[in-house]
């Protein structure tokens, strides 16, 4: 796999009708919220944005910045109705083109397991964050496991594919610690989700 290539979900994990599903995207969704808003950034870039619909719920949550910039390999699968404040810009996690320290909070969620250099693009991101970065990633192999209970990817012993990485919650906050001072680490099922301050 090329390292600009990532390949993501099918599975529309935001507009799914799934009882279940649509439960733990709930409990995903309030726990980014919460941590979005106890930052309370005037800048914000969300790195691997895809849809929009994360970059969309944050705004909706609280507070608004002043800026917000959304990023992804491409922007053609945009949601409709997206917020106006949002900036769109195709980027890789690898070479984001903003300077140092460019956003207060710099959010990227579900695109760390993507990467075949995942130490690399954390690093980027705590390049461009001036305050604090807020990551996801699905929590192994309670992830696989699930996907396997219901009848997905069995042939792949449950992996989704594109997941090249599979991290538990104490493999992500270690690699997180590398590149941040980690201050709160949430467990919405079944991910793992952190904000830290960057190590300077």
């Amino acid at each position: 796999m090329s390292e600009h290539v990532i390949v993501g979900n099918v599975y529309d994990k935001y507009g799914t009708r799934n009882p279940l599903a649509r439960l733990m995207m709930r409990g995903f969704l309030k726990s980014a919220a919460r941590l979005y808003r106890k930052v309370g950034a005037r800048s914000v870039l969300e790195v691997g944005a895809g849809e929009g619909r994360l970059a969309n719920h944050l705004l909706a949550s609280g507070p608004r910045p002043e800026r917000f910039v959304a990023t992804d390999l491409e922007l053609g699968k945009i949601a409709a109705e997206l917020d106006p404040l949002i900036e769109l810009q195709v980027a890789s996690i690898y070479e984001l083109p903003f300077p140092a320290r460019s956003f207060e909070l710099v959010v990227c969620c579900e695109v760390l397991e993507h990467l075949e250099e995942p130490r690399r693009g954390l690093a980027e991101l705590a390049r461009v964050a001036d305050r604090a970065v807020l990551v996801s990633t699905p929590r192994e192999p309670l992830w696989r496991a699930l996907n396997v209970a219901r009848g997905k990817y069995l042939a792949e012993l449950g992996n989704t594919p594109g997941h090249v990485q599979h991290f538990s919650a104490r493999a992500l906050s270690s690699l997180a610690r590398e590149r941040l001072m980690v201050t709160e680490v949430r467990h919405p099922l079944p991910w793992t989700m952190l904000l830290g301050a960057p190590r300077r």
